[in-house]
C-alpha cells in the first residue's frame, strides 16, 4: 500500500507541477547566485509544501485514512547550487550537484565539488573530484562558528549526526588532522587516528602529537587516549598514557611547568614553576617559585591590569634567598635579596584635570648582580635604580592652580645610599598680570609686569640598603617648605632689543635648625666643635634681581644659484645679564675657637643654623654678576640632487654653537668665570658629533691651584682647557635605505624597566619566564620564500664618547669607550646579533654577548652567550613551541655566572 501511495504521488507530481520544473542549464561560469524568482539553477525546496499537496492528494483518493502523518524533519528550507549541473534523480529521489556545489540547511552549510542529497534518508553525502589524478574542491563542513575540511563528509539531517573522513580543522590555536570523525552532536566529536599540530602547515607538518582515539568538545577541551609526539614524521619517546587539552577562546587559570636542572652550588632546583591565575578581563596573576636542593628559594608575584580608556599597568615583585655552597663549608654564604617594581600609565582621555602614574623600580642594591633566575646582563651594569609616584591636579580656575603630591626615590647600586622624597608636594598658581588691558595686546613695560606663586614642600630621607625599610631610615628626616613668589616682565627696546627684568621673592619654612658651638673639654682638653639640634619652627627671607638684554641678527653670504653650494647663513643671538645676589648675614652666628699659643689670635668661625637643613643656608656674601653668552648656528643652501625640485635644499653645518662666561662685579679676586662651550655638529642623517667643555682663563701656581693672574699673563695662552667631551650616537638599519619607518627603541622591555637601557649596546635580554623569545611574532607565510632574492634586514648602533680632563695639569683622558651592536637576519629564519665595545682608558673589551635565533617554523630556539662581561659571563640555551597553547613545551638550559669572581 505505502509503495503504492509513492507512485501516485510521483505521478500526480509529473502531471501537475511540471509548470514549476525544468530540465538544468549549466549556468554562466561567474555565476553564483541566481534569484528565486528566475527559471534558473539555484533551487530552493521547501519540503514542507510538498509534503502537504501529497497529503491532500491522499485525502482525495482515500476517504479514510487511520494512519497519523510522520512528523517532518526537514523544518528548514534546503538551498543547494551545482555550477555544471544540479541533477534531479526521480527515481532514487536524489539530488546530485557537480562542480562548486553548496548546500545549505539552517545553520549548516557545504562546499563541495560533488554533493548528493537524500530525501529518503534525509542524509547528504560530499566530496571532492578527483581529476586526473588530482583532488580537488575537498568539502568545507561549517555548522555555527565550526569548520571542518574533510576529503568526504555524510551527514544526516534527522538526528544531526556526521561521518567525517580525513578532516582538518582549527580549534584555539590548534589544527586537528583525524583519519575518521563521528560527530555526535554540537557538543561531542569523537576521532580515530587523530593529530594535533600547532604547525601552519596543516598537511605536512613538522611537528605533531598522535593519537589513536579522542575525545572533542568545540571550545571546551580534547581528551586522548595514548598520544606519542611525532617531530618529522619520526615518533619520540615522549608521551602519555592519555592527554587533555584545554580549549577555550578566553583566558584561563592553570599550572605553569617549572624547568629541572642541576647546579654546581646549589644541587637540584626547579625554576620558574608556578600557577597563572585569569581573575577576570582586566586583572591577571602569575606567580612563580623557584627551589633548590640545598636550601635556596626564589619566589615572583607578577600582575597585570588594564581598564581600556582609562589605566593600564602591571607589577612585579620578587624575592630570592640565597645560600652558596653547603652548611659547615669554608665558602658557605647566606644572603636574601628582593626587588618591586611597578609601573601604572593613566590614559590622557581618562580625566583632563588629575592624573596618576607610577614608575617603582627598588629593591636590593645587588639583586641584579645576584640574582640565581635572570639572564639580562644589561640590567647587571646598572648603577641607579629610581622611581616616581605621583598624583597630580589641576582647578580650572582664574588663575589656574596646579597641585601635585609625589614621592620620590633613587638608589646608587654601587655605594647602596638611598635618597628618598616621601612625601614631596608641589603647588603653583599660574601667571597673573595685575594691569595688562582688558582687550587687546600686551605692550609695554607695565602691561608685561606679571608673578605667580609657587609652593615645594619636601620629607626627604636619606639611608643605606641595609637601613631600608627600618625605623633608623626616619631618624634623620629633613623636613622644609619653601615659597616663591617671582615678578618678571619683558620688552623692546628700539624695536631690535628684547629686554626682560625678573625679582624672586622666597621664603623658607623648616622644622628643625642646627646650632654649632666650640667645647673645650673634648677631645681630651683639646676641644671639639658640638652640634646641638634645635627643634622647633624656623624661617628666612631671601629675594634677587636679574635683568636680561639680547637680539637675534642674520649673515648671508652668497655664493650664486649655480654653485653647487649656493649660499651660507649665520644665526647670532647675543645676549647680557645682569644678576643681583643680596648677603644675608643675619642668619649667621660665631662661635670662637681659643688658641693655645698666646701670640695667635683666636679662631673665629661663621655659622648659619640653617645649614644641612633641606634647603640649604642663604648666602652670606653680596654678589653682583654681568653674564655674557653667545649662540651660533651655521645653516647652508646646497642644490638639490633631485631635478625636479624647485627649491635648494637647506642643511644644518653647526648646530647651537654656544659660549658662555660670568664676571662677578663684587668679586676680590678670579672674577671671571670659566668659559664654558657646547655644539653639535651634523654629519650624516641621524649621526651628530655633541660636544662641550670648559675654557679658564686664569693660571695655576706650583700647587696646580687657580691664581689671580690671567694665563696669557703666566707664560700660557689665552685659555687653558680644564675639561671637554666628545659624544657619537648612531643608529642605522635596513628599513632606512628602504625608506620605511625606522625601528624604535621599545621603552617597555625588560631592561628599560629594570632601569637600563632601552637599546641593545649592553645586550639583549631573553625572558625565562616566556616561551616566546621574539617580541613580534609575524603570523607570515614564509613557505614560498624566493630565497634567491631575500632582503637582509639588519640595524646597527654605535655610540662612542671620550672625556678629557687638564683642571689640576693632569692632562689626561679620564674615560674612552666605543660601544656597538648590531642584528642580522641572514636568511628568513636565522637571526644573528652581538653587542660588545672597547675601553680604550683601561685597555679592555666590555661586555659582549652573542645571539642567535632560529625560527622553526612551529619551534623557536634561542642561544645567548655571554663571553666577556665585568661582572658575569653566561650563555642560555632555549628551545620551545611558539604557540601559547603549549608553551610548557620547551627545553632550556643554561649557565649562570659566577658569583665567586
Amino acid at each position: 500500500m505505502q509503495h503504492y501511495r509513492h507512485y501516485l504521488l510521483f505521478l500526480f507530481l509529473i502531471l501537475h507541477c511540471s509548470h514549476a520544473i525544468y530540465s538544468q542549464d549549466i549556468p554562466a561560469k561567474n555565476e553564483v547566485n541566481i534569484p528565486a524568482e528566475t527559471k534558473d539553477d539555484s533551487i530552493s525546496v521547501d519540503i514542507k509544501p510538498i509534503i502537504d499537496e501529497r497529503r491532500e492528494i491522499l485525502a482525495d483518493t482515500v476517504k479514510t485514512d487511520t494512519i497519523l502523518p510522520q512528523k517532518e524533519v526537514l523544518e528548514n528550507v534546503v538551498d543547494y547550487y551545482g555550477e555544471d549541473y544540479v541533477y534531479i534523480d526521480r527515481k532514487e529521489n536524489k539530488v546530485y550537484m557537480y562542480n562548486k556545489a553548496y548546500i545549505v540547511y539552517g545553520d549548516m552549510r557545504i562546499d563541495a565539488g560533488l554533493i548528493i542529497l537524500d530525501y529518503d534518508k534525509n542524509e547528504v553525502y560530499a566530496k571532492g573530484i578527483d581529476s586526473a589524478g588530482v583532488y580537488s574542491q575537498a568539502p568545507v563542513f561549517v555548522q555555527a562558528a565550526n569548520e571542518v575540511r574533510p576529503d568526504s563528509i555524510r551527514f544526516n539531517f534527522d538526528s544531526e549526526k556526521a561521518i567525517i573522513f580525513n578532516s582538518r580543522t582549527e580549534q584555539n590555536g590548534f589544527n586537528v588532522l583525524a583519519e575518521v570523525t563521528k560527530k555526535e552532536n554540537d557538543s561531542v566529536v569523537f576521532l580515530r587516528n587523530v593529530k594535533f599540530t600547532t604547525s601552519k602547515n596543516i598537511d605536512d607538518p613538522e611537528y605533531y602529537f598522535y593519537t589513536r582515539k579522542a575525545k572533542f568538545v568545540p571550545k571546551k577541551k580534547i581528551v586522548t587516549g595514548l598520544t606519542n609526539m611525532y617531530i618529522a614524521d619520526v615518533p619520540t619517546p615522549i608521551g602519555l598514557p592519555f592527554a587533555y587539552f584545554p580549549l577555550t577562546e578566553d583566558r584561563t587559570s592553570g599550572f605553569i611547568i617549572p624547568t629541572i636542572g642541576d647546579n654546581n652550588n646549589r644541587g637540584f632546583f626547579f625554576q620558574n614553576g608556578g600557577y597563572y591565575f585569569a581573575i577576570n578581563d582586566y586583572l591577571d596573576l602569575t606567580f612563580l617559585g623557584d627551589y633548590y636542593t640545598n636550601g635556596s628559594y626564589g619566589l615572583r608575584g607578577e600582575t597585570s591590569y588594564a581598564l581600556r580608556y582609562r589605566f593600564r599597568g602591571n607589577v612585579s615583585v620578587r624575592y630570592e634567598k640565597l645560600i652558596n655552597s653547603e652548611r659547615g663549608f669554608p665558602d658557605f654564604s647566606e644572603s636574601a635579596v628582593y626587588n618591586i617594581r611597578w609601573t601604572h600609565n593613566q590614559d590622557q582621555k581618562a580625566n583632563p584635570t588629575s592624573r596618576f602614574s607610577a614608575s617603582v623600580n627598588l629593591g636590593s642594591s645587588r639583586y641584579f648582580q645576584q640574582s640565581i633566575n635572570q639572564t639580562n646582563n644589561a640590567s647587571a651594569l646598572v648603577n641607579t635604580l629610581s622611581s616616581s609616584v605621583s598624583y597630580s591636579k589641576t582647578f580650572e580656575t582664574e588663575p589656574q592652580v596646579n597641585f601635585t603630591v609625589a614621592g620620590t626615590h633613587s638608589q646608587n647600586t654601587n655605594t647602596q645610599e638611598i635618597n628618598m622624597s616621601l612625601p614631596n608636594v608641589n603647588a603653583s598658581v599660574s601667571r597673573i598680570f595685575p594691569f595688562a588691558p582688558k582687550n587687546g595686546v600686551k605692550q609695554g613695560i607695565i602691561d608685561n609686569i606679571n608673578f605667580q606663586y609657587d609652593l615645594s614642600a619636601e620629607n626627604r630621607i636619606s639611608t643605606v640598603d641595609s637601613l631600608f625599610f627600618k625605623p633608623e631610615m626616619f631618624e634623620n628626616a629633613q623636613v622644609g617648605a619653601q615659597h616663591s613668589i617671582p615678578v618678571s616682565t619683558n620688552f623692546k627696546l628700539f624695536n631690535y632689543l628684547s629686554a626682560s627684568a625678573s625679582t624672586n621673592l622666597r621664603e623658607t619654612w623648616v622644622i628643625k635648625t642646627f646650632d654649632q658651638r666650640f667645647d673645650p673639654l673634648l677631645n681630651n682638653g683639646n676641644g671639639a666643635v658640638v652640634t646641638d639640634t634645635v627643634s622647633g619652627f624656623d624661617r628666612y627671607f631671601t629675594y634677587n634681581f636679574s635683568t636680561n638684554l639680547g637680539t637675534t641678527f642674520y649673515g648671508t653670504f652668497n655664493f650664486g644659484e649655480e654653485k653647487k653650494i649656493q649660499a651660507i647663513r649665520h644665526v647670532v643671538r647675543p645676549s647680557v645679564s645682569y644678576n643681583i645676589n643680596p648677603g644675608f648675614d643675619q642668619y649667621y652666628d660665631d662661635y670662637i675657637i681659643p688658641s693655645a699659643d698666646p701670640e695667635v689670635n683666636d679662631q673665629v668661625i661663621s655659622y648659619s643654623r640653617f645649614q644641612n637643613t633641606l634647603f640649604g643656608a642663604p648666602g652670606e656674601v653680596f654678589s653682583s654678576n654681568i653674564g655674557l653668552s653667545l649662540s651660533n648656528t651655521f645653516e647652508a643652501k646646497v642644490k638639490d640632487r633631485d631635478s625636479t625640485a624647485t627649491e635648494p635644499k637647506k642643511i644644518v653645518l653647526l648646530n647651537n654653537l654656544n659660549f658662555s662666561t660670568a664676571y662677578n662685579l663684587a668679586g676680590d679676586s678670579l672674577p671671571w668665570s670659566p668659559l664654558r662651550f657646547t655644539g653639535s655638529i651634523p654629519v650624516v642623517e641621524r649621526l651628530d658629533v655633541n660636544f662641550n667643555g670648559s675654557l679658564d682663563p686664569y693660571a695655576l701656581n706650583n700647587n696646580n691651584e687657580r691664581i689671580d693672574q690671567f694665563n696669557i699673563n703666566n707664560g700660557g695662552s689665552l685659555f687653558r682647557l680644564t675639561n671637554a667631551n666628545v659624544s657619537v650616537n648612531y643608529s642605522f638599519s635596513s628599513k632606512d635605505l628602504e625608506g620605511n619607518e625606522r625601528d624604535t627603541d621599545r621603552i617597555d622591555n625588560e631592561t628599560f624597566r629594570n632601569g637600563g637601557r632601552p637599546d641593545d649596546l649592553f645586550g639583549d635580554s631573553t625572558n625565562i619566564n616566556s616561551g616566546n623569545i621574539y617580541e613580534d611574532d609575524e603570523e607570515e607565510d614564509d613557505t614560498n620564500v624566493a630565497w634567491y632574492n631575500y632582503k637582509i634586514p639588519w640595524d646597527f648602533r654605535l655610540a662612542y664618547t671620550i672625556t678629557y680632563g687638564n683642571a689640576r695639569r693632569q692632562n689626561e683622558i679620564s674615560s674612552q669607550s666605543l660601544m656597538f651592536s648590531t642584528n642580522l637576519e641572514l636568511s628568513p629564519r636565522w637571526k644573528v646579533g652581538v653587542s660588545s665595545g672597547y675601553d680604550f682608558k683601561n685597555k679592555g673589551v666590555t661586555l659582549t654577548q652573542f645571539r642567535f635565533q632560529r625560527d622553526l617554523e612551529s619551534w623557536q630556539m634561542s642561544f645567548n652567550w655571554t663571553p666577556i662581561g665585568s661582572i658575569n659571563t653566561s650563555w642560555y640555551f632555549f628551545i620551545g613551541i611558539k604557540s601559547s597553547v603549549l608553551s610548557d613545551i620547551k627545553y632550556d638550559k643554561r649557565r649562570e655566572p659566577d658569583r665567586n669572581l
